[in-house]
């Protein structure tokens, strides 16, 4: 993990998402001192979300209040993507690691300048 980012408390517990039963695998959430916050949260759902082939629903946030610098996601109809300021482009899923280490990777490119 790039240490620009630090340290993230992994304390949180389970839910349902859309009346699926689904399994938290991951929740995260660091608040900076200048305001920004990253959140991730990652689930294994029984079945993939349409738009993706993998059995994880996720969302991974940097921004503040109301403003996204980078975010990933899989929304349902979208599969798997990223947003980065105003851009939106498709981000091939490879597995939950690589996904959390691409995503930090981009949150300490947008710290760092």
């Amino acid at each position: 993990m790039p240490s620009s980012v630090g340290s993230i408390d992994n304390t949180y517990v389970v839910g349902i998402i859309a009346n699926m039963k689904a399994t938290l695998l991951h929740r995260d959430r660091l608040d900076f001192d200048d305001g920004h916050i990253v959140e991730m949260v990652i689930w294994r759902v029984p079945q993939h979300v349409e738009g993706s082939s993998h059995p994880y629903k996720y969302r991974l946030f940097y921004g503040r209040s109301g403003k996204r610098i980078v975010s990933y996601d899989n929304e349902r109809g979208k599969g798997d993507h990223r947003h980065v300021g105003s851009t939106e482009e498709p981000y091939t899923f490879k597995d939950v690691k690589t996904l959390v280490r691409d995503f930090l990777a981009d949150v300490a490119k947008r710290r760092s300048s």
